[in-house]
């Protein structure tokens, strides 16, 4: 089995200091690209005072940046864009890329921005309907030849068009670890993901998509596995916790080199075949040389 690695792109510059995202980036690239297959991008408009940027824009600026990368949001939010717009941009962006998109989306829920954005926050149960409709006008203007209707009780489209069609069609990944989103995955996806899951909780929501996917008769083997978090890499104990702050074994991959290659196996072992990984302190050199010399030589 083949590991794809993807980078997860910082959510925004340093304060006064936006042109260090691009150059941090042009430097990085170039030393990573060797084992990373793809970047992506979060989806959110800000972290308290963080400066952040927005997510579809990033990816692109980075498509035509650095041609080398597939690339995706980490996931989008469904509440955020009209999904008959989504999917017109989703099949531009897959036109002028010739196929480098992974359409990720997930039901959204970072509460405080939806009401400083002036979004609804309905409860999970319906941003879960919400995102089922989304991804069936998604998947219907994507596939369907001429117009398409479809009336739902949250979105609607009436004798629309999504011309040029997407080619190929966009990997669709459906993020989330609740029951209803998993559902939906069994359905729709051709990835599945988790944000921040520990092995123990990622193995039991697997089984859940497992039995969705039985319910559905559609072989579970056919969705890839993906995990998205953060990787803390240190020398020693000291060297992690001061890195990672909050981020611990317990929600990260973090450790020595030697340990989270351990971590990795164990993800690798119950069937996870692509991770999308935060590096904190990427930009440093000593961090690079652990990450590419320490870890990745040791993944298949």
């Amino acid at each position: 089995m083949t590991i794809d690695f993807g980078l997860v792109l910082p959510a925004g510059p340093p304060k006064g200091a936006v042109d260090r995202w691009r150059d941090d980036l042009d430097a990085l690239l170039p030393v990573v690209a060797p084992r990373f297959r793809s970047l992506w991008m979060t989806d959110h408009f800000f972290w308290d005072d963080e400066p952040t940027f927005e997510a579809w824009t990033v990816l692109a600026y980075a498509a035509a940046r650095w041609p080398q990368f597939e690339l995706g949001p980490i996931v989008l939010g469904q509440s955020y864009r009209n999904p008959a717009l989504l999917a017109k941009m989703a099949a531009t962006l897959q036109t002028l890329t010739r196929g480098r998109l992974i359409m990720a989306i997930g039901a959204g829920w970072k509460e405080d921005e939806y009401h400083a954005y002036g979004y609804d926050f309905p409860r999970p149960g319906v941003r879960v309907q919400q995102l089922e409709e989304a991804l069936e006008i998604i998947t219907r203007l994507w596939t369907e030849p001429g117009q398409v209707t479809y009336r739902g009780d949250y979105y609607h489209v009436v004798d629309a068009w999504c011309e040029p069609k997407p080619d190929p069609i966009p990997p669709l990944l459906v993020g989330g670890g609740g029951t209803k989103t998993m559902r939906l995955a069994a359905r729709f996806a051709d990835f599945w993901n988790i944000p921040d899951a520990n092995i123990a909780t990622y193995r039991d929501r697997m089984a859940v998509l497992d039995q969705h996917c039985a319910a559905l008769g559609r072989d579970p083997a056919t969705i890839r596995r993906s995990w998205f978090g953060r990787m803390v890499l240190g020398r020693d104990d000291a060297e992690v916790a001061a890195r990672g702050g909050q981020w611990t074994r317990a929600n990260a991959l973090a450790g020595t080199p030697a340990q989270v290659v351990d971590q990795l196996q164990e993800f690798i072992a119950i069937g996870v075949d692509s991770f999308m990984i935060e590096v904190l302190d990427l930009h440093q050199p000593a961090v690079q040389t652990m990450l590419m010399d320490d870890v990745l030589t040791q993944i298949p």
